[in-house]
């Protein structure tokens, strides 16, 4: 993660540059100051004690000469009692402490480093040596009568050097301190000045950016008498000036933006480099990509790339022949679903000089449910003259099958057959009687009822697996019926049976390699409102289930995964009749593409009689004037 260490305002940068600076001075000037100081007080320590050591040898020659060596230890303890004295001693020319100023002279004895040192005296004049110790020294020579008597020794302690030296820094830092702190809020001041009317500028600034119709925040009040005040003043001006420059565009641009996001096609614009520049709703809802994946994108980073291809090759004409270009068709299929779709594409050049194209504008049209509602309308007319005919076999069929029926009952009733022909006649007449079944079944299909009326479910239910009797065999599909045989409900039984057909058919359709199918209906309450009570029905699957994006659009018109046996219209027309009977259907389904059990349920719900009666008995109140003033 990238860390933002220094601030983005000016008013802390401002405030906090000038700490630095003042940091870093008050750091420097320190530094300088200590080492400054540090010179200086070795230097006044070398001077000090040198003067001392003279000073201490002069007064021991005075009291030698006058004969008073009683004197010697009284000077000796007065110098040592000096705050920057820490010992002061006399001792002969071989180094021996014959005066010392604090304690026992025996106990006193000169340090190798300082007997070493003895050596190094001038004649006239004092040495000043440090040995390391925390302490410095000096020492004078003693003659006496023009003989060398022995030396005048005075030890100081750095600590009480150090002592004036760190007070004279804790001086200096507290000043700084003070100082800085002074300067930061004289340098918040300054800042607060500088900044308050930059944030308002900034305000309006952004007020314009985000809502340039609005005046309310114009214009903006000027707080400082300097050039940011008149840069204020400036900017007050030049938003005004833009107001009046708009006032003039604002109604076409009005225009222009209500004609491009309303018009009824799919708009876009292109530059060069096959980038959209601008794109209406209508063109977003085509592409089924929302408005801001567009705007700044190339066409293969947008659409399908087959897609892209087509339309960057119709634009690439455009630029280059810098003609128009009408009605090419596009195909392609939607990402999520598959879904097949069919455009048809215009492309036109824009012009910002006489001799350049500068974009060029698509225009699309969708011709996906056109292409599909001509294709399920064939497809339909097809299924409806099959039906048609199947209709006029069946009632065909009914009259010899009669004369066969009436024809077996007479040879099974004359008693000269014997008992193997006999049960070749009952075989043959139990056959016939299956024709005439599904001959009556596939009748009840074509002819519709007109009315609701009471209907018993379970021959419903019947009807329609009898008929897909002979591919449940052939696919050796199992079929569990969980239903009550007494459930009767008030409907339209030939709308019912073409739903169950539907559903069921779909079953058998995601069973090609045999499975299990489960009918199921029974008396029920509503999911969503357990107050009504009806019938709710199911048709349950083993097959290879739904995808998520096809379950979400299977009771949309024209949508089929059977792209060559399928129109699109069964789930839809389903749907429609459970509405018309005011009721309700959920699907549940789990596709084999995850592994383990797959399989969907189809589930209805159909209320009690007399909500649906109502509903009937309301239908057919407005239909009666509408039949009247047709008459």
């Amino acid at each position: 993660m990238k860390i933002q260490a220094w601030p983005r305002s000016i008013r802390s940068q401002l405030v906090v540059g000038l700490m630095v600076l003042e940091t870093l001075s008050l750091v420097l000037f320190g530094t300088l100051l200590l080492r400054q100081q540090t010179k200086e007080t070795f230097d006044r320590a070398q001077q000090r004690l040198e003067h001392q050591a003279s000073s201490l040898a002069l007064q021991t020659e005075e009291a030698l000469k006058s004969g008073r060596s009683d004197m010697i230890q009284p000077l000796l303890r007065m110098m040592g009692d000096a705050p920057s004295v820490d010992t002061a001693k006399v001792t002969d020319n071989q180094g021996k402490v014959l005066y010392v100023s604090h304690g026992p002279v025996e106990k006193q004895s000169l340090s190798h480093g300082e007997i070493a040192e003895i050596q190094h005296i001038p004649k006239d004049k004092a040495l000043f040596f440090s040995l390391g110790s925390g302490s410095w020294e000096g020492v004078k020579p003693i003659y006496l009568q023009n003989q060398l008597f022995g030396y005048a020794w005075v030890t100081t302690d750095k600590t009480w050097d150090r002592t004036l030296l760190r007070s004279l820094l804790r001086s200096t830092w507290l000043f700084g301190l003070l100082w800085l702190g002074t300067s930061t809020i004289l340098a918040y001041l300054l800042a607060n000045s500088i900044t308050h009317p930059l944030a308002i500028l900034h305000r309006g600034t952004r007020a314009l950016a985000h809502s340039p119709e609005g005046e309310a925040q114009f214009p903006l009040p000027i707080t400082a008498q300097n050039e940011i005040g008149d840069l204020v003043e400036t900017f007050n001006r030049m938003v005004a000036s833009i107001e009046e420059q708009r006032a003039g565009l604002s109604d076409t641009l009005s225009l222009l933006d209500s004609m491009l996001a309303n018009a009824p096609i799919g708009l876009a614009f292109f530059d060069r480099r096959f980038r959209f520049v601008r794109v209406n709703r209508i063109f977003a809802d085509i592409s089924g990509i929302t408005l801001s994946r567009h705007l700044g994108r190339t066409l293969p980073e947008v659409l399908p790339e087959t897609t892209a291809r087509q339309l960057e090759q119709t634009i690439k004409d455009v630029f280059e022949q810098d003609q128009p270009i009408r009605d090419r068709e596009v195909a392609g299929s939607s990402e999520g679903t598959g879904r097949p779709w069919t455009w048809i594409t215009s492309a036109y050049p824009i012009h910002t000089t006489p001799d350049e194209v500068r974009w060029v504008g698509l225009i699309v049209l969708d011709a996906s449910d056109r292409k599909r509602s001509e294709e399920a309308l064939r497809k339909t007319e097809k299924l409806a003259a099959t039906g048609r005919l199947a209709a006029s076999i069946a009632h065909e069929i009914n009259n010899p099958l009669e004369a066969i029926t009436n024809l077996l009952y007479l040879l099974s009733n004359h008693s000269g057959i014997e008992e193997p022909a006999l049960n070749y006649v009952l075989m043959a007449e139990h056959e016939v009687r299956r024709i005439s079944e599904i001959t009556q079944q596939t009748l009840r299909f074509y002819r519709q009822s007109t009315l609701p009326a009471r209907a018993n479910l379970a021959e419903l239910l019947d009807s329609v697996l009898s008929l897909h009797h002979g591919r449940l065999r052939n696919l050796g599909i199992a079929v569990e019926r969980k239903y009550d045989p007494t459930i009767d409900i008030f409907c339209f039984a030939g709308e019912l049976r073409q739903v169950f057909a539907n559903l069921i058919g779909n079953a058998i359709d995601a069973l090609p390699t045999g499975g299990r199918i489960v009918v199921r209906a029974r008396r029920s309450r509503d999911w969503q409102n357990p107050e009504h009570t009806g019938v709710r029905f199911q048709v349950a699957d083993t097959g290879s289930g739904m995808k998520a994006g096809v379950k979400e659009h299977i009771f949309e018109p024209f949508f089929t995964t059977k792209e060559k046996t399928g129109t699109g219209l069964g789930l839809w027309v389903s749907s429609e009749i459970v509405a018309k009977h005011k009721g309700k259907i959920r699907v549940r389904s789990r596709s084999d593409e995850f592994g383990g059990p797959s399989g969907t349920i189809f589930e209805i719900f159909f209320p009690d009689d007399g909500e649906l009666l109502a509903a009937v008995e309301t239908d057919a109140q407005v239909a009666t004037p509408i039949a009247s003033n047709a008459d």
